[in-house]
């Protein structure tokens, strides 16, 4: 299936905005960040073609299924990442889910991801965290997955005790320089207030996402210092095309 391309609007706002359309995978489809279930029409790579088409510097590749640890997309991230590599334009790719030991950060890193993501591993191993970050450290983003300022693990099914700031503190700690902070989607509007927190009592670059869904969101990330990007449902760009305006700018 192909998509007509469409021209980008004028940009409003900051084009310091760095935008990451995500590729939630599982079971070899995209699927919604919302539904996480509910699939699109488009392969992978269709998607991921059109968006760098459309304008796309950098993606987010999200492993659904590793992250709940039920088998993995490992192939075809792989495929996804030769074939960004194989653009003229530079295009730099997030991978996140499941990644829990220096064999799979490694994995991602020879097939040229530009950035890795740990989330669980910051609850469940320590340890592992650590060894991470002495090994990986320029590539490595801590994520904080929480709903209402409460931490969600394992692909969002695992509720935990810690708060999204006990992790981002936890995470300064073991030297992480960059947060991801994925606002868990079920309120009606994102939980600016926890990422405020975050930057204020971190200091560190943060990008947010999980609830960040239309330009105005995307306007409102823009107001805030500590928030330097925002990863947006891919699948959200097809269905409003003003969300491709903010697709501006070279990859860094």
């Amino acid at each position: 299936m192909t998509l007509a391309l469409h021209s980008p609007l004028p940009l409003s706002g900051d084009v310091r905005l760095k935008i990451y359309p995500t590729l939630n995978l599982q079971n070899g489809r995209v699927v919604s960040t919302a539904g996480m279930g509910e699939s699109c029409l488009l392969t992978p790579w269709e998607l991921a073609d059109y968006l760098i088409e459309e304008g796309a510097t950098r993606l987010a590749l999200v492993d659904v299924d590793a992250a709940m640890g039920r088998g993995n997309n490992r192939d075809l991230i792989g495929q996804i990442l030769h074939r960004c590599h194989a653009r003229e334009r530079k295009v730099c790719v997030q991978i996140a889910g499941g990644i829990r030991s220096s064999d799979q950060a490694q994995f991602f890193i020879d097939l040229g991801a530009t950035w890795l993501v740990a989330g669980t591993i910051l609850h469940k191993s320590p340890m592992v965290a650590e060894q991470l970050m002495a090994r990986f450290q320029p590539f490595l983003t801590a994520a904080i997955d929480a709903r209402a300022g409460k931490v969600h693990r394992s692909g969002w099914v695992d509720p935990d005790d810690l708060t999204a700031l006990d992790l981002a503190l936890r995470a300064k700690a073991y030297g992480f320089k960059r947060l991801l902070f994925i606002d868990i989607p079920g309120s009606a509007e994102p939980d600016f207030q926890t990422a405020r927190e975050l930057g204020a009592a971190t200091g560190l670059p943060m990008v947010m996402g999980g609830s960040i869904t239309t330009p105005d969101h995307l306007e409102m990330v823009q107001n805030l210092p500590a928030l330097k990007g925002a990863l947006v449902d891919a699948l959200l760009f097809q269905q409003d095309p003003r969300l491709l305006a903010f697709l501006q700018g070279a990859c860094a």
